[in-house]
């Protein structure tokens, strides 16, 4: 009896570990070729990918980047292409309950063949398909060919068809560059990332490709097909919910689900299901938990919950990281209009932070250590929030990994930017299983702050005259169906499948969401784009006075530096107004625009490579104001997104990271700007005020250095003073009368320099110029440097004995410094780091090394 009983505990015991997961999941990532629908010969081709970069490997095209290859490259959107691979399937796979294909997405019109039989089409680039092979499969090799349709021709024919134009801003859809019958704009009418249309700051490259990977999946007797995990509440213990979404094969009375946390089962049940698509919850919850912060507010702490489901010997996991936070959008009325801001966790939040476009036109070149060093860049600089713009795409997951682990909120649009839409039967349908796709497939990350209807349709069609131009050139009753579409879409479709999908977050139905009077933007409600810098041509001294809720766009455009124009121009481009140098710039007012503001603020630069420098400095110097005017402004004003982060092709942009990664002076302003503790000078009628802001979280003891001081170093004036700073906070600390500095000191041979020290380390700084920066009087730098070699990095100290205006340290690297073009002071020295790399030694940094600042510009 007892040799029986140890039998038994042992049979089931290898039972147990004999057991086998369910489903299986293989890549079909090999042997692809393509060709286009004209010719024979099938050429090598990588997927996921796109038709230019697969043209390109195979010498067909020159580098679309470089000079003026763009505009010769038109012709690849308006062919058809065709793609084709072999893959094995055994005879375990053939015998499987479930035999599918994913297709995670194309890019954007298909026809999908198996074996030589139809097995689906595309027509949405961002809507994954998941299509059942079991028909169609055959033991040993398989042929998959997949026929990509031009896009350009596919929306011509919807374009003629529709009857009636449709509104889209002239800065994007270059149907002119694209050679477009007509110079019809069809983007509106194709479910495809906005942007490979052209924009004011890109490329027309209209791209088609199987952009993301192709999965052979099976399965026996039960799967789960979605995971989510519902935030309940966040009391003593953290309640929450799974919610699966389990398709099974068999009719099976009962499984067990065991959840796990941190590899720590909590929860044990009987779940009972039936044949095909069960929706299961199963409440658990996890006890002594720990809040997921935001950056600079907290730790971004992080459990990994595991669903395990199991009948007999057989299971299926699913996992998914989870972060524990309450966000919630604020938009309540007070006196002035309405409140817009975020509240993290029940702490109402400044949100430092950018507008996000995607980095690269051909997608399958952003690899994971790009994203990695972008949002990483984006830390570095302080920020806490990151608006993917509704122009792009809807990212990939390390994109929202990346900002659940390091604390970047994420801002997220549905991708409608700049234009009305059809609102055909078929058109809703996509855009209804579009936002039920993306939203199911990232309403699980942290960093998920809010879902944003579209990007500046609802201020085109009411604030830039679109509705009036269709009412007067069309008619009212077309301007109604246009009008209905945009209800449909962003009043109806979205609301409900965020209100159904994802309850803990809010939706805002178009971006800027501030109400209009008369034609005219307020600022008392809702976010807002102001771009009357740049566009406007009002000074930077007006973002003290625009001041408002949310400031969710505002820009000023540059050049990248030196080093980058040199990868995609040659010595005959060296000038702004070369065709190449203008062919890269897309904005309609670009370069005479930074000319003009330049003129205003800076003296002419008397080189290509001083322009492009000065370019950079002019830009952090305006933006800086509107950075810390928001911040100055905290409590009313709660949020300043700049536009924007990043580029995807070489191009003077507004951006503060160029394609190739290097930092513009923009970036390191900002990391300035956007510090714990900030520093600010704001000039009144009558004084020169100093202020403090806090982001801190606990009141601090801080003490004031102020000081007027001359270029050569000679402190002319000194106040050092003692504050209890609160947390939170926002605070005028000092003025100083404009008089009486004019009488006592030269406005163009000195300066204002404040430093804040918190138990004597520094904690902040800011300098403020009495003169334009044309007008002072700059003497050639006398700069001292030492370069170290530490651990992980190397080191340069310097020091200068008269002041020395943005400096730029170079070294002909990839890297970028821990800091770049700031002012040096003199007599104080200043360290800089920067990463070390397998093809940067000691000796090429002190070969290399060299220094610009604006004297040597004039």
């Amino acid at each position: 009896m007892n040799h029986l009983f140890k039998f038994s505990l042992l049979f089931i015991f290898l039972l147990y570990n004999c057991s086998n997961e369910n489903n299986d999941s293989l890549e079909i990532s090999e042997n692809w070729t393509f060709k286009n629908n004209i010719d024979s010969v099938w050429l090598e081709a990588s997927v996921p990918g796109d038709v230019h970069t697969d043209l390109l490997k195979n010498g067909l095209i020159e580098d679309p980047f470089y000079r003026l290859n763009e505009h010769d490259l038109q012709w690849i959107d308006k062919t058809d292409w065709e793609y084709k691979t072999e893959f094995d399937l055994s005879q375990k796979d053939l015998n499987s309950h479930s035999l599918a294909l994913e297709f995670q997405g194309i890019d954007t019109y298909s026809s999908i063949y198996l074996n030589d039989s139809l097995i689906g089409t595309t027509d949405n680039m961002f809507i994954g398909k998941t299509v059942d092979i079991k028909n169609f499969a055959k033991l040993g090799k398989n042929k998959l060919y997949i026929k990509l349709f031009s896009p350009i021709n596919k929306g011509v024919k919807l374009h003629d068809s529709l009857g009636y134009d449709i509104s889209s801003f002239n800065g994007n859809d270059l149907a002119e560059i694209g050679k477009v019958e007509g110079n019809k704009r069809v983007s509106v009418f194709t479910r495809k990332a906005p942007y490979h249309f052209g924009w004011d700051w890109g490329p027309r490259l209209v791209t088609s490709g199987i952009w993301q990977p192709i999965n052979i999946k099976t399965w026996n007797y039960f799967n789960i097909e979605d995971l989510y995990i519902r935030q309940i509440s966040l009391n003593e213990n953290a309640s929450l919910v799974a919610e699966i979404e389990l398709e099974s094969y068999l009719e099976i009375d009962e499984i067990i689900s065991e959840i796990y946390v941190d590899n720590k089962k909590v929860s044990t049940d009987l779940v009972y299901i039936n044949k095909g698509t069960n929706k299961i919850e199963i409440p658990f919850t996890i006890k002594d938990y720990e809040l997921w912060w935001p950056n600079g507010m907290g730790n971004q702490n992080m459990y990994d919950v595991k669903v395990k489901l199991r009948s007999n010997n057989n299971f299926v996991i699913s996992s998914k990281r989870v972060g524990l936070r309450e966000i919630n959008l604020v938009t309540s009325e007070d006196s002035i209009g309405n409140n817009f801001y975020f509240e993290v966790n029940k702490k109402p939040v400044f949100m430092k932070g950018v507008n996000y476009i995607p980095q690269d036109i051909f997608l399958n070149r952003v690899s994971d250590d790009k994203y990695e060093e972008l949002l990483e860049s984006a830390v570095d600089a302080n920020m806490n929030m990151i608006r993917v713009w509704g122009g792009g795409i809807y990212e990939n997951e390390i994109f929202y990994n990346l900002c659940d682990e390091k604390g970047l909120l994420v801002w997220q649009d549905f991708m409608f930017a700049c234009a009305m839409y059809p609102g055909d039967e078929d058109f809703l349908k996509s855009v209804e299983q579009e936002a039920e796709y993306n939203v199911k497939r990232l309403r699980g990350h942290p960093s998920i702050a809010l879902w944003c209807g579209n990007n500046e349709v609802r201020s085109a069609w009411k604030n830039w005259g679109w509705e009036k131009d269709v009412m007067e050139n069309q008619s009212p009753e077309i301007a109604s169906v246009i009008s209905k579409a945009y209800d449909d879409v962003f009043h109806k479709i979205l609301p409900e499948v965020v209100n159904n999908l994802d309850t803990s977050t809010a939706y805002w139905p178009s971006s800027p969401g501030s109400t209009f009077s008369g034609g005219t933007e307020s600022y008392t409600s809702g976010d807002a784009h102001y771009w009357g810098v740049w566009w406007g041509k009002e000074d930077f001294e007006s973002y003290n006075q625009k001041v408002p809720r949310f400031m969710s766009e505002f820009g000023f455009q540059s050049f990248p530096e030196f080093s980058s124009v040199d990868k995609y121009t040659n010595e005959s481009d060296y000038s702004i107004y070369s065709e190449v140098m203008k062919s890269h710039q897309r904005s309609s007012i670009g370069n005479s625009t930074i000319e003009d503001y330049m003129l205003r603020h800076y003296n002419k630069p008397k080189s290509f490579k001083g322009y492009l420098y000065v370019s950079q400095i002019l830009q952090a110097y305006g933006m800086s104001i509107g950075m810390e005017s928001h911040r100055r402004n905290k409590g009313y004003s709660m949020g300043s997104l700049y536009w924007q982060l990043n580029d995807c092709w070489p191009v003077a942009s507004w951006s503060s990271i160029d394609y190739f990664g290097k930092w513009k002076a923009l970036h390191y302003s900002t990391k300035k700007a956007f510090q714990p503790v900030l520093i600010n000078f704001f000039k009144s009628d009558s004084e020169i005020e100093l202020h403090i802001i806090s982001d801190l979280l606990e009141s601090k003891e801080v003490d004031l250095n102020l000081k007027v001081l001359s270029f050569s170093g000679e402190v002319l004036y000194e106040l050092n003073k003692n504050y209890l700073l609160q947390q939170n906070s926002t605070m005028k600390a000092e003025s100083l009368s404009i008089d009486w500095l004019n009488k006592n000191f030269d406005p163009n041979s000195s300066l204002l320099v404040a430093s804040l020290f918190s138990e004597e380390i520094e904690i902040s700084n800011n300098n403020y110029y009495l003169s334009e920066f044309k007008d002072i009087k700059l003497t050639k730098p006398l700069i001292e440097y030492e370069i170290d070699e530490l651990i992980n990095t190397f080191e340069v100290s310097l020091k200068s004995k008269n002041l020395v205006k943005n400096v730029f340290v170079d070294i002909a690297s990839s890297q970028n410094f821990s800091d770049n073009y700031f002012d040096m002071i003199p007599g104080k020295e200043y360290k800089i780091s920067i990463n070390k790399e397998e093809s940067l030694t000691l000796d090429d940094i002190k070969r290399k090394i060299n220094f610009l600042s604006l004297f040597d510009t004039y």
